[in-house]
């Protein structure tokens, strides 16, 4: 007979639960916690509010919104989210959950005091040597990929741009000799109607067998 580990998703904590405790000690959400303890938030804008709902403290505000981007959430939503499912933001927030309206109106009123903010997180970041600055040059150079539209080109296009290329008229508004075509007295005919028949032969390739024996060089569509 098998023998399982019991469970019992009913049971509840018999002591209270320490967050801090279910994370490694060099987790980063140990240490966004610890540096922006040390930011100041003069610069932070606060209403200035005593009745209604309490509000959130920009500190934890901040916090929640430093971790977050530190781990790739960046929606308000993702965020509010993110209070409820991972255990690191559920300490960062110390167990509370801003909604997403919330969080987004804390990062469009105090835009510029958070990126300070975060520049000084980065500056602590890097005198605790968890992180290395550096600087990243880039230039407006476009490259194509293999599946650009500019590059895409159906087949049947493709096939008339290469017929095109083969079969191009002398001069203007004049059925020129098509490149593949055979010289009079060449092999296949003789005399002018040989190199009328290999003309025509070419032409009509290029056209799909449209206008053969007309005399036209320039595939449909182009």
């Amino acid at each position: 007979m098998s023998n399982f580990v019991p469970f019992n998703r009913e049971q509840a904590f018999l002591l209270p639960p320490d967050l801090k405790a279910w994370l490694p000690e060099d987790d980063l959400a140990h240490f966004v916690v610890a540096a922006v303890d040390r930011v100041p938030l003069g610069a932070f804008a606060v209403p200035g509010r005593t009745g209604g709902k309490p509000q959130y403290h920009p500190r934890l505000m901040l916090a929640l919104l430093i971790y977050s981007y530190a781990n790739g959430i960046f929606s308000s939503r993702r965020i509010e989210r993110a209070t409820y499912r991972d255990i690191a933001v559920r300490l960062v927030a110390a167990n509370l959950h801003p909604d997403h309206d919330t969080v987004a109106v804390f990062r469009r009123s105090n835009k510029a005091a958070i990126e300070a903010a975060f520049l000084q997180v980065l500056l602590l970041a890097r005198e605790a040597g968890l992180l290395r600055l550096g600087m990243v040059s880039i230039d407006g150079t476009k490259i194509d990929a293999n599946a650009s539209k500019i590059r895409s080109v159906p087949g049947a296009r493709a096939t008339g741009q290469a017929l095109g290329r083969h079969c191009r008229p002398d001069s203007p508004g004049r059925s020129g000799r098509c490149r593949g075509s055979r010289p009079a007295g060449a092999a296949g005919g003789t005399g002018p109607a040989g190199g009328a028949q290999g003309e025509a032969g070419c032409c009509l390739r290029a056209s799909g067998g449209r206008g053969a024996g007309r005399g036209r060089s320039r595939p449909p569509g182009l």
